[in-house]
């Protein structure tokens, strides 16, 4: 038997997105990577692990006790990893979007001179745990509840929304926004990392359709085309200017809960340090701007 982690981190992921190409943007590769992996996983052990149609992929009964203990086996792995990690010079921090937005440079800038001896690395992940689950960071800095029993978050503070549309739109020669004007819209949003969700607004000033996108750059090229509306927080305004994408400020929109996400187990003293440092930056900037996605 010739099985890697990263066989097991595949089959893993498979189960908790249930697609192929979903897992591929968890662990950050290639459809035809995870499909391989897992096809070698199951030639290897002589069982078949999932069930595949053309609209879903469900672990079989023999695939449900294999996946149970290859959690176990990456769980202890991890474990084997972070005992070894404050002393390895970095920390690793996971983000779907634009990371803490204008609070990053002053967060990266204090750690360093905290830390000198620890380098302080973002790693950008379009999925939903920012790369947590696939064991590629740290802690991760996500917008909404992972809803997962094997992570805790903490709250480090609030955003603003802040609406984008194309220079060409009416709607961009208004000093603000309200929630009122998207109604009847078309909205592109990121369902896999994104904190705009059809509840937001009241039934009557809805928009028409919510058009799913698979990352920032289709986000903005859907906007900047005049195919779409989007809603983000003020770092996206920030860090993602693009000629055709006017950003103005919803004045009545709800604010969007930023959270630093780890492993529950996790004893690291690096990870308790940079929360309580990047809780300090949001208390000294409330309102200033700030990281976030779709």
């Amino acid at each position: 038997m010739n099985l890697e982690l990263r066989h097991l981190r595949a089959l893993v992921a498979v189960d908790d997105a249930r697609t192929f190409t979903d897992a591929a943007i968890s662990l950050g590769t290639s459809q035809a990577s995870v499909s391989r992996s897992v096809a070698t996983l199951e030639r290897t052990l002589g069982v078949r692990v999932f069930q595949r149609t053309t609209r879903s992929v469900t672990p079989t009964a023999a695939g449900q006790r294999i996946i149970e203990h290859a959690r176990r086996v990456l769980d202890e792995a991890r474990l084997l990893e972070e005992a070894a990690r404050d002393h390895a010079g970095e920390l690793r921090v996971g983000y779907a979007w634009s990371a803490l937005g204008s609070r990053t440079i002053t967060v990266q800038r204090r750690w360093e001179e905290a830390n000198p001896g620890v380098q302080l690395i973002w790693v950008q992940s379009n999925s939903a745990t920012a790369g947590l689950a696939g064991g590629s960071v740290d802690l991760a800095v996500v917008r909404r509840g992972l809803n997962d029993p094997r992570f805790t978050e903490t709250l480090i503070g609030t955003e603003l929304r802040y609406a984008a549309v194309a220079t060409t739109d009416p709607l961009a020669r208004k000093r603000f926004l309200r929630m009122a004007d998207f109604a009847g819209r078309t909205v592109a949003v990121d369902s896999r990392t994104g904190t705009t969700v059809e509840d937001l607004w009241e039934p009557e000033a809805r928009p028409s359709s919510l058009r799913p996108i698979q990352g920032v750059d289709d986000w903005l090229t859907l906007i900047s085309t005049g195919k779409a509306m989007g809603m983000s927080s003020e770092a996206t305004a920030t860090q993602y200017q693009r000629p055709g994408v006017a950003y103005k400020p919803v004045r009545d929109a709800p604010p969007i809960p930023v959270f630093l996400a780890s492993w529950k187990d996790d004893p690291s003293v690096l990870l308790a340090a940079f929360t309580s440092l990047v809780r300090q930056v949001f208390t000294e900037n409330r309102g200033t701007g700030s990281g976030g996605n779709d």
